[in-house]
Formats: structure tokens, sequence, C-alpha cells
């Protein structure tokens, strides 16, 4: 249990982070699609140290989790280049929800009535982030938002069957090598120059994303999806202090105190 917990702080760290440094090399000009290319590129070369083989049977499998999290990787950045950090992640916490249904349907894993508290908790949590009284919310970025939520849900629960089938470390090897064959399909659709604005920063996100993708299989092995993508959302309140602290974001006692909600929800679900 201790090292599972030392595992969801590791996820929720590292998440909160990578969010920082996607949208930092966005704004100094580096599109969705390279940056999301050469953080699956990076992931690949230090999976190649580890990787050893893979069922042929397993394919479709692979193959429909790297279109997910390429696609989802790829909105939450481009949502992110145009919106604020703290109100953008806590929409997030809407994940759980469509991994529940996901998750009941493929994965016959029935939710407690404290999970469903939670996470109606976690919901209630955005009407104060979200509200757009006070200060004008990105549209457009909400909207790529729900798309990247939609895509990395259903992205959870083929991790977490491909887990139970190979194993965690495998499992990220394979999760690294699809993404970046349908990240590269995307660079190309872009016609986006494959050009690296900050080597820095490109770095610490490849870094920040192993660390996030490699703790969240782990607390995938060890529990349900639905209780695990609801414990992640307590990197909603750090978020709120990076994003107000780093890009001078507003509006943040209304966002903390969505947040708290959020967090109340989380705990209820941990406790249950």
């Amino acid at each position: 249990m201790l090292i599972t917990c030392f595992g969801v702080l590791i996820r929720i760290l590292s998440n909160s982070y990578l969010n920082v440094f996607q949208k930092i090399l966005t704004n100094k000009g580096q599109s969705s699609s390279v940056v999301n290319f050469y953080t699956y590129l990076g992931l690949s070369i230090l999976s190649l140290s580890f990787f050893k083989t893979c069922s042929i049977e397993l394919l479709p499998l692979v193959l429909l989790m790297g279109l997910l999290g390429a696609l989802g990787n790829y909105f939450i950045i481009k949502a992110l280049s145009i919106g604020e950090l703290s109100a953008l992640a806590p929409v997030n916490s809407y994940k759980p929800i469509v991994a529940l249904v996901i998750g009941l349907i493929f994965l016959k894993e029935i939710p407690s009535a404290e999970a469903l508290l939670g996470i109606i908790l976690i919901i209630a949590g955005t009407y104060f982030i979200l509200d757009t009284k006070g200060y004008i919310i990105n549209r457009r970025a909400l909207f790529y938002r729900g798309l990247a939520l939609l895509f990395s849900a259903s992205e959870a629960v083929v991790i977490k069957k491909l887990i139970l089938i190979t194993g965690v470390t495998t499992s990220f090897a394979l999760w690294a090598f699809a993404g970046l064959f349908f990240s590269f399909i995307l660079l190309i659709f872009s016609k986006n120059k494959p050009v690296i604005k900050s080597y820095k920063y490109q770095i610490l996100l490849i870094l920040s994303v192993g660390l996030m993708q490699y703790a969240t299989n782990f607390v995938f092995s060890k529990m349900n999806v639905s209780y695990a993508l609801a414990l992640f959302q307590l990197s909603t309140i750090l978020s709120v202090f990076l994003g107000v602290n780093i890009f001078n974001e507003t509006n943040i006692k209304r966002k903390l105190i969505g947040s708290i909600i959020m967090t109340a929800g989380a705990v209820i679900i941990v406790l249950g």
C-alpha cells in the first residue's frame, strides 16, 4: 500500500510539471505536434534499453493504445498552448467518469458507493473553476481539453489491459513505440517543421512524461483504473499554484475552492 501511495505521489508531481513544460514550449513557438513527436521519440529511445519482445497478437491493442495516446497528448498540448493551466487542469477531473464507464464495459470493474460519491464531488468542484463569472475562459481550449480527456481516458483502459498481459515495464515500452508511430503521422499531417525551440525544456518534458507514465502503469497494476484516475486529480491543486506562480494566471480563490472539493472527493475514494 505504501509503495502504491508513493507511485500516486510521483504521478501527481510529474503530471503537473509536464504540463508546465508543455506550455512553456508552446509559448516559445514550438507547435503541439512537434512537442508531441519529440516527447515520444525521447521515450522510445530510452525504452530500447529494456524492451525485449512482444507477441504479434497484441499488435491491434498496441496500435489502439498508441492512437489514443498520441491524440490525447496532442490535444492536451494544443489546449495548453491557448488556455490557462490552472483552468484546464481541473477538466481532467472528468476522466474517472469516462474511465469508469469504459472500465465497466471492458474490464468489468464495479465502482463502490463511496467511489461514486467521490467522483460526484470531483465533478462538483469544477463548477468553481470553470464558472465564467469574472473572467473569460477560452472555449476552444476547453474543447481541445475535452477531446484530450476522451482519448486519454479510453487509452487508460487499454493500458490496463496490456499491463495485465505484459507487465508494467513492457507495457510502458509498447506505449512509447506506438505513440511515436502515431505522433509522427500527426507531425506529417500538421506540416510543421520539426524544430526544437528549447532543448532544456524538451528534455525535462521527456523525463517528466516518462516518470508520469511509468508511475501510472505501476498504479494501474495495483488498483482499478477509475479509482486511480480519481486519485490523480489531486494534481489539480498543484497545477493551480503552478499556473498562478509561473504563468501569472488569475482567479486563484475560486480555483482553489474547486480543487479542495475535488481533493475531498479523492479522499473519499481512498477511504472507500
